[in-house]
């Protein structure tokens, strides 16, 4: 890809934080950025250029949009596969590629596409019926976890079932097509961020080490508490992903580092991460820049790390304390401009950096 000259316009699907803190990283290199959402008023549209507001699945506006911009990225990977493939025939290029999009999207396909490549999960089925469900206890055990196949995340459309009482009428507790995973019994939760470019170059961060709180990511602490061993088989399944994709952009996986130091593979995110927000002050090049870069044809940036990391997650009414978090010379705060607080939503972040 010839790279895209300053002053292009790029192109973002969906209009939360993430589409905010690339918009803002693309402005730095000069590009202009225009947001395609359905949302009015979304945290992306006010640091952007434009904003189209429109339909994920009108293909009249699609089209529109594709004229307007020289590439197009997502910021969240629940924008449907199909609306990748309506800007890819309306001329558009994007990147990352709509079969990237469709795997993330389903938990059983996300999981059968890492099981395929060599990539460690845990133990899984699909359900769509309580008998399945049972079937699939059966075979797998409890305590487990049964999850919509779609649609959820952030802890949302999940149940856990620990006992047999859990199991019945499970499925129809979960309301839609859901798949079985065996409970992982992880020591802690670490992720990947890595990125490649149009011309299979790859880089990666640290490895990112997590904790979560109601399923949500509350702080992100690097370096991470893990072996040389460890990092080299999740950079190893990372490059096995962007490869088997012929990925361009940021992408992260999510681990549980199990007692004997394996690796079992729990998401993939064809996206920029919460776990790599540290990036924007923690390393030469912020995962946003990154995928700015990436997405461009521009040349990879270094990706070393400056300093210890504690990274925590604003939310809901967190966010209220921002007065003192700005008092706070170690601390680096970052609100997202969403309007109302409100549990469970993501506000802002704070990274503080220990030299």
């Amino acid at each position: 890809m010839t790279p895209l000259k300053p002053g292009s316009t790029i192109g973002i699907l969906g209009g939360g934080q993430l589409g905010r803190m690339l918009s803002i990283a693309a402005a730095q290199l000069g590009f202009d950025v225009c947001i395609f959402t359905d949302e009015p008023d979304s945290p992306a549209s006010r640091v952007s250029a434009k904003t189209i507001i429109g339909n994920y699945l009108d293909d009249a506006a699609l089209a529109d949009f594709a004229r307007r911009v020289s590439v197009v990225t997502t910021e969240f990977e629940n924008v449907p596969a199909q609306t990748a493939e309506a800007l890819i025939a309306a001329g558009a290029r994007v990147a990352p590629s709509p079969q990237a999009l469709a795997v993330a999207q389903d938990r059983f396909d996300e999981k059968s596409f890492l099981e395929s490549i060599g990539i460690a999960t845990p133990p899984f089925a699909a359900v769509s019926s309580q008998a399945e469900l049972e079937h699939a206890v059966a075979r797998i055990g409890l305590p487990a976890i049964l999850k919509t196949r779609r649609l959820g995340y952030d802890g949302r459309g999940q149940l856990r079932l620990r006992t047999e009482a859990d199991v019945a009428g499970a499925y129809e507790k979960l309301g839609a097509p859901g798949i079985l995973e065996g409970f992982c019994p992880f020591e802690r939760e670490v992720s990947i961020i890595a990125a490649r470019g149009w011309d299979g170059a790859i880089v990666h961060y640290d490895l990112c080490e997590n904790e979560h709180a109601g399923g949500i990511l509350s702080r992100t602490t690097l370096p991470a508490q893990i072996s040389d061993a460890i990092l080299g088989t999740a950079l190893e399944a990372a490059q096995k992903v962007l490869q088997a994709f012929d990925y361009v952009g940021v992408l992260t996986i999510e681990f549980f580092v199990m007692p004997d130091g394996s690796l079992v593979a729990n998401e993939m995110a064809p996206r920029v991460h919460n776990s790599g927000h540290w990036t924007i002050e923690g390393a030469l090049t912020s995962q946003f820049e990154q995928h700015i870069r990436a997405i461009a044809g521009w040349p990879l940036g270094p990706t070393t790390r400056i300093a210890g990391i504690e990274m925590l997650n604003l939310i809901g009414e967190e966010a209220g304390d921002w007065s003192a978090l700005a008092a706070d010379p170690n601390a680096r705060l970052h609100l997202y401009g969403k309007r109302n607080a409100r549990a469970g939503r993501k506000m802002g972040h704070v990274t503080k950096l220990k030299f």
